[in-house]
């Protein structure tokens, strides 16, 4: 009897293992630390990530806010961002907090078009031009003021981001999605 009961527990305690690595693998919890998500997430909210996201080729889209490894040089603090640009395109970012996306890559030539972007309340911080490599990407914090991001650290290798933001979770009065948009880009040339 006693054997029979030690073998069950032993199940459930393997079970509970497996699954625990199993959800482990596919879903991990974030907390906002800071303000350059403001106002759209905030100081101290958790957040589930979707570590699953990007797999089977599935690729990152701009506007999507991702939760990443620190930059190398950086703290060993993880970062939530947003991603502005893809591999291969040309970035302004402009005085007035406009962001220009050039798809061929080349921001001295060819259209730019303007990044339509209602997410964002708090422009400024640092601007310039840059080229995103193939296999990375350019992200941004949504408090463009004080966000510490792509602008100072340079891009974000595919291989440190760890998922997508999915779910706000707590504080319970802040629950729901993650306010991950589609980002367009504008038809009109700058």
């Amino acid at each position: 009897m006693m054997k029979h009961v030690v073998r069950e527990i032993l199940q459930i305690v393997v079970l509970a293992l497996i699954l625990f690595f199993i959800l482990h693998s596919m879903v991990q919890t974030f907390k906002i630390s800071g303000t350059s998500m403001k106002d759209n997430m905030e100081n101290g909210q958790y957040v589930l990530v979707n570590k699953t996201a990007y797999w089977f080729g599935r690729g990152l889209q701009r506007g999507d806010i991702i939760v990443l490894n620190a930059p190398e040089n950086d703290s060993s603090l993880d970062r939530i961002k947003r991603v502005i640009g893809l591999p291969g395109e040309g970035i302004e970012v402009k005085k007035d907090g406009s962001v220009y996306v050039w798809p061929d890559g080349d921001t001295d030539t060819g259209e730019g078009y303007l990044l339509d972007e209602p997410y964002v309340t708090h422009v400024g911080g640092a601007t310039g031009k840059w080229t995103v490599p193939s296999g990375e990407y350019f992200v941004m914090g949504d408090n463009r003021r004080f966000s510490y991001d792509s602008r100072m650290w340079g891009f974000v290798p595919r291989d440190d981001v760890i998922g997508k933001a999915w779910l706000v979770f707590w504080p319970i009065g802040d629950l729901g999605s993650a306010p991950n948009h589609h980002l367009v880009l504008e038809a009109a040339a700058q």
